[in-house]
């Protein structure tokens, strides 16, 4: 057998029917050229990518979630139109299968409801910007650190460095706070009660003096300094300063409220805790004094 008889041979092969999808036959071939687009895509992809980044960097100073964001969002795309054009390439007919798609979507859309919902948010969330990787965010009372953001989950980090799993439709459908979507500034508020028997023009002295003299705090705004409350054992005051990194919120609050503790210490100030004062009748009295006098 020469050598054009093999390559006869081999493209026979290749028109070998492997199986049939509707009137289209998909041979050894098709299915060939078909993974070769979409490798071809991928890697289209990810050159794209990296030039993205490049002119992001080389344009403005563009924060690294916004960089990510974005390139997330032509990565789907260019898979999206890859995957398009290496199923035509196939002979499929990309119509009647974004019917049947559409029909299938819906049949499936009933029984995976949460899921299709994180699926939708999760464009929502690319799409918007309103949240990316590297912002503080409170959700359900936990504050978290964005790392990561796909389609269907954002993975976070917590302050007790663990990795949290979020489905993107919480975040769509909750009420969530962004420390960073504007800038990093964040109020620190720490609570302190004192007894009623302070002078309370030292304590506003004190702690006035002890929120300035804070190293790590904002010296763009001054502390402030609010009576919060009589208490049932003290008079609460809250005292708030303002740092620019709100994911060290822990760390402050600690090293402020030793500041107040040991600010009061010289002061001779004494920080309240709770009292039960209890007042007896007298027959009860009498019948104490007589149990005591019997002993």
């Amino acid at each position: 057998m020469d050598w054009k008889d093999r390559v006869k041979q081999g493209w026979t092969i290749l028109d070998v029917p492997l199986v049939k999808l509707g009137d289209t036959q998909v041979t050894l071939a098709t299915l060939i050229m078909a993974l070769v687009i979409v490798l071809v895509t991928f890697w289209i992809s990810a050159l794209l990518r990296r030039a993205l980044a490049k002119a992001f960097t080389g344009w403005a100073p563009v924060d690294e979630g916004t960089v990510g964001v974005a390139s997330r969002l032509v990565h789907y795309l260019i898979v999206v139109v890859g995957v398009g054009i290496a199923v035509h390439s196939m002979g499929i007919n990309l119509t009647a299968l974004f019917a049947a798609g559409a029909l299938f979507a819906v049949g499936i859309g009933f029984a995976m409801q949460n899921l299709t919902a994180n699926f939708v948010s999760g464009f929502i969330l690319l799409a918007e910007r309103v949240i990316k990787p590297g912002d503080v965010l409170e959700i359900e009372g936990q504050m978290v650190k964005v790392r990561d953001m796909g389609i269907r989950a954002t993975v976070a980090r917590t302050l007790d460095d663990e990795d949290m799993i979020i489905p993107n439709s919480l975040i769509v459908q909750s009420n969530v706070r962004n420390y960073t979507f504007r800038d990093s500034l964040y109020r620190l508020r720490v609570m302190v009660g004192v007894s009623y028997d302070s002078d309370l023009k030292a304590v506003r002295r004190v702690l006035e003096t002890t929120a300035a003299d804070v190293e790590w705090r904002l010296r763009d705004k001054q502390p402030v300094i609010l009576l919060a409350d009589f208490g049932s054992s003290s008079v609460d005051y809250e005292v708030s300063v303002w740092i620019q990194d709100p994911w060290n919120t822990r760390r402050a609050n600690s090293a402020l409220r030793e500041a107040i503790w040991w600010g009061f210490k010289d002061a001779g100030i004494t920080i309240a805790y709770p009292q039960i004062d209890v007042h007896l009748d007298k027959p009860v009295m009498s019948s104490l004094e007589g149990l005591r006098r019997a002993v």
